[in-house]
C-alpha cells in the first residue's frame, strides 16, 4: 500500500511539476517561451525513459522540480527583501547544477558496492564467526547475473564462513537466465557453512510477470547447494543455530519469534534472518543474539529517508543497534528496486565478525 501511494503522489507531483517547470525554465534567456520549455521537459523525460526506465525518468523530473522550487523560493525572499530584479536567472542555475551533482552522486551510490565491516561479541560458545551478508540485490536492476557473480567473487575474497541473504534476491522484472547465473554463482562458492537464505517481498513475485516462477527459483537455488529458511531453523555444526523467518509483507500469518524458538537450545548462538526490519521488540525479547535484516535499502533517498521509522513501518533504517541482549543489523543492499539512485546511503555487502568464548 505504502508504494502505491507514493507512486499516486509521485504522478500528482509531476504533473504540477510540469506546470511549474515549464514557467521556471522558459525564463532562462535561451528559452523564452513556455511552448519551447514545455517541449524540452518532454524531450528531457523520454530521453531519460529509454536510456533508463521511464520510473527513473520521473524521480529525475521530481528531483529537479524540487531543486527549482527551493531556489525559486530563495530568490523570491531575497527579491522581495533586497526590492532589487536580478538580471542573471541564478537560482535556475543553481537548481540545474544541485540537480545534478545530487543525482550524480546518487547514481554513483546506488551502482558502487562497498563492503561494512562490524565487529560483535558473545558470551556463547562459538568461537570466532565470520559472516558475510547481501540483502536487495534485486538482480536486473544494477547488474544482471553475470554482475552478481563478480560480487559474490569479491565477497569471497573475505573468506567468509558463511554467506546469508537476507531477501530480495530477484525482482519482478528478473530474468531467468540471470536468476539461474547468480544462483550458479552461489552454487560456485566454498564457505565453511554454507549460503542461507531467507525470502524476501519481491521473491516470489508480485505479477506473475517473469518468465520464471517461485517454484523455478527455489529449486535454483536448492540445486546449487543453497539452504532456504522460512519459518525454519536449523543447527550449524552442534555450535550456532540460523533461524528463516517467511516475510512479513506476504505472509502475515507467518509464526511468531517466540513460536519459531520453543524447541532451541537458548545456550547456543541464534542468528535469526528477516527481511523487514519491523519485529524488533518481539525479537529483543525472545533468545535471538543477532537478527540480519533488509527492506529498507538503507532510506532510500533524501528527504524520505527515515519515512519508514517516522510513520511506523520498520523499526530502523540502517546499521547495527542492541536491543535488550539482541543485536540487530539492517543492511542498505547490494544494489537496488527499480530506482537507480541512493542519497544518504549507498549499496553495500556486510562482513559481521563474532567473537565468543
Amino acid at each position: 500500500m505504502i508504494w502505491i501511494l507514493m507512486f499516486v503522489g509521485s504522478i500528482a507531483a509531476s504533473i504540477f511539476g510540469i506546470i511549474y517547470m515549464t514557467k521556471s525554465i522558459s525564463r532562462f534567456s535561451a528559452i523564452k517561451n513556455n511552448i519551447i520549455a514545455f517541449i524540452l521537459i518532454i524531450a528531457v523525460f523520454i530521453f531519460f525513459a529509454f536510456k533508463l526506465t521511464w520510473m527513473n525518468a520521473l524521480l529525475i523530473t521530481i528531483y529537479t522540480t524540487l531543486f527549482f522550487l527551493l531556489f525559486g523560493l530563495i530568490g523570491f525572499i531575497i527579491g522581495k527583501l533586497s526590492k532589487h530584479s536580478f538580471r542573471v536567472y541564478w537560482q535556475g542555475w543553481l537548481a540545474l547544477f544541485s540537480s545534478i551533482i545530487f543525482l550524480g552522486t546518487g547514481y554513483y551510490l546506488c551502482f558502487s558496492v562497498v563492503e561494512t565491516d562490524y565487529q560483535l561479541t558473545t558470551n556463547k560458545d562459538l568461537g570466532a564467526l565470520k559472516i558475510a551478508l547481501i540483502t536487495d540485490s534485486h538482480i536486473g536492476t544494477t547488474f544482471d547475473g553475470e554482475g552478481f557473480a563478480a560480487h559474490i567473487k569479491t565477497i569471497s575474497l573475505q573468506n567468509p564462513d558463511l554467506l546469508i541473504i537476507s531477501g530480495d534476491y530477484v525482482d519482478d522484472d528478473t530474468k531467468r537466465v540471470d536468476m539461474e547465473k547468480a544462483c550458479e554463482a552461489l552454487g560456485d562458492t566454498n564457505f565453511k557453512y554454507g549460503v542461507w537464505f531467507a525470502y524476501g517481498n519481491h521473491d516470489k513475485g508480485y505479477f506473475d510477470s517473469r518468465d520464471f516462477s517461485a517454484a523455478d527459483l527455489e529449486n535454483a537455488l536448492i540445486q546449487n547447494g543453497v539452504h532456504i529458511l522460512e519459518d525454519e531453523y536449523e543447527l550449524v555444526d552442534n555450535l550456532f543455530y540460523i533461524v528463516g523467518r517467511a516475510d512479513k509483507n506476504t505472509t502475515p500469518n507467518r509464526a511468531s519469534i517466540q513460536e519459531l524458538l520453543s524447541d532451541i537450545d537458548e545456550n547456543k548462538y541464534i542468528i535469526v534472518i528477516d527481511h523487514e526490519p519491523a519485529d524488533y521488540a518481539a525479537e529483543a525479547a525472545s533468545a535471538a543474539d543477532l537478527v540480519l535484516c533488509g527492506h529498507t535499502h538503507g532510506g532510500q533517498m533524501i528527504p524520505i529517508t527515515h519515512f519508514g521509522v517516522l510513520s511506523g513501518i520498520d523499526d530502523s533504517t540502517y546499521g547495527l543497534e542492541t536491543h535488550n541482549d539482541t543485536n540487530f543489523i539492517v543492511s542498505s543492499g547490494i544494489s537496488d528496486w527499480a530506482l537507480y539512485f541512493k542519497t544518504g546511503t549507498r549499496s553495500e555487502y556486510v562482513i559481521i565478525d563474532i567473537n565468543g568464548n
